[in-house]
């Protein structure tokens, strides 16, 4: 991972599904919900927490993460109700918590996912300096190389959670 001084960060963070070895990996936004405990809740509430950093996400990512909860297993996992879930998606869209970015038709990028373009584009249209995701798909050389010719770190929250707070990551 490259040396980065981060003062002020636009920061993308994925709520998408990959399956990977027959499991459900429900991704950062998700692992972050207001029951949750660990690095996404974590790295959720520093960059809202903070006037330095901005949470980029637009209408594919919030359609997505809709989708997920609405995942028996998930939702079982979570232990949200249909309330606490609707309380989730009214924090994230608060403009003092997040910035809906529109992003616009773009070339494929992920390989291995199309679904998962648009949030390399999401963060691509919002100038975000890092994407936070867990998803193998991101690291793939075509999609290294285009965020890299872009200015997006891809991370996953362990290690995006350590850059904020000034640490190397293990």
């Amino acid at each position: 991972m490259r040396n980065l001084t981060l003062r002020s960060m636009r920061l993308s963070i994925t709520c998408g599904t990959a399956a990977d070895e027959n499991r459900l990996d429900t991704n950062i936004l998700v692992r972050a919900n207001a029951k949750a405990r660990g690095p996404a809740k974590e790295l959720l509430q520093l960059i809202v927490g903070s006037r330095d950093h901005v949470l980029l996400l637009s209408p594919f990512l919030l359609q997505e993460l809709e989708r997920v909860f609405s995942y028996e297993r998930v939702r079982a996992s979570s232990k949200l109700s249909d309330a606490e879930i609707a309380e989730y998606f009214s924090y994230l869209r608060a403009k003092d918590v997040s910035e809906v970015v529109f992003p616009g038709p773009a070339p494929r990028v992920v390989p291995g996912d199309p679904d998962d373009d648009p949030v390399v584009h999401t963060a691509v249209a919002g100038r975000a300096d890092a994407l936070c995701t867990l998803s193998r798909d991101f690291f793939h050389p075509l999609v290294r190389t285009y965020r890299r010719e872009r200015g997006v770190l891809i991370a996953n929250d362990v290690e995006l959670l350590s850059l904020l707070r000034g640490q190397e990551p293990s």
